[in-house]
């Protein structure tokens, strides 16, 4: 499948999704932009890109200007440091070149949705399939066996990446967008799915499989020596959710923002699904790059 990913560098498991779509047998990386857009993080990006062998790809930003790096003290403590450097081009321009190239290709977001409201406002533009990590499912849609306790009685809750740029959000959501179809991995499934030291050594006999899994591997040996307890795997479970949509099962949703964040019910028509449940062993087939028949 022909792949653009737009991320942000501020949670280190971005950059963990750039490894896993980089390197899977399943993709192929057309482009990657990035929120808000520093040149620092364009380096950093350029820097993971080059390591794993795919320098060729398009990097889209919008420096915000600020003079703030945008990146995650995590980057430098398992890279090193890398030189701040220029993007390809705005993150609409990019997207929009590749996707002339490549129309029926899928745009995975790990971040706010500045870039791809830019990239919507484009005249012409249409995207075929959008895969988001955002949103939430709550006790209206979620069977009881597949609550997290954690957002037990919720309908709706906060979403770092909807909540980054709310109207961005809001504007993609809309029936009258140019999308074909959106597919929100929420926090009610991706905060079931942890990189810990289990997953860790799991992960051990495949990391020579693909570069972006060695590359992930090393990462995580620098990230478990701070925080043995782990890390939530968000952006990855979207990727792997964009690569086999058969890993989660899916509602067709409208999605709504209250007070208490973002919500979903049930609709027909819509063209918007998101997750209910996770079928964890079929995602890590995915993630180390096994081939699953179709289901």
């Amino acid at each position: 499948m022909d792949l653009f990913f737009d991320l942000e560098t501020q949670d280190p498991d971005d950059v963990l999704a750039l490894c896993l779509v980089a390197g899977h047998p399943r993709v192929r990386l057309r482009a990657v932009t990035v929120t808000p857009g520093s040149d620092d993080q364009v380096g950093l990006v350029r820097h993971v890109l080059d390591r794993l062998g795919h320098a060729h790809v398009p990097v889209g930003a919008r420096d915000p200007g600020t003079g703030k790096p945008y990146v995650s003290g995590f980057h430098r403590r398992w890279l090193g440091g890398w030189r701040p450097a220029a993007p390809d081009g705005a993150p609409e321009e990019v997207l929009a070149g590749a996707l002339d190239s490549h129309p029926d290709a899928v745009l995975l977001t790990g971040g706010p949705l500045g870039n791809l409201r830019r990239l919507l406002e484009v005249p012409g533009v249409r995207l075929a399939r959008w895969v988001a990590q955002g949103g939430f499912a709550g006790d209206g849609l979620v069977a009881p066996e597949h609550r997290l306790a954690k957002f037990a009685g919720r309908a709706s809750c906060p979403t770092f990446n909807f909540n980054g740029n709310p109207s961005a959000a809001l504007h993609a959501l809309a029936p009258e967008a140019p999308i074909g179809r959106r597919e929100l991995v929420s926090k009610n499934v991706t905060h079931g799915v942890a990189y810990d030291r289990d997953l860790h050594d799991r992960l051990a006999p495949y990391r020579d499989r693909t570069a972006g899994l060695s590359l992930i591997h090393e990462a995580m040996e620098v990230y478990l020596r701070r925080r043995p307890r782990g890390k939530l795997l968000h952006d990855p479970t979207a990727a792997c959710a964009a690569i086999d949509p058969a890993i989660a099962t899916w509602a067709e949703v409208e999605v709504y923002r209250d007070a208490g964040g973002w919500g979903a019910r049930p609709a027909t028509g819509t063209a918007t699904f998101i997750t209910t449940a996770l079928d964890h062993a079929r995602l890590f087939r995915v993630f180390v790059g096994e081939k699953i028949p179709p289901g």
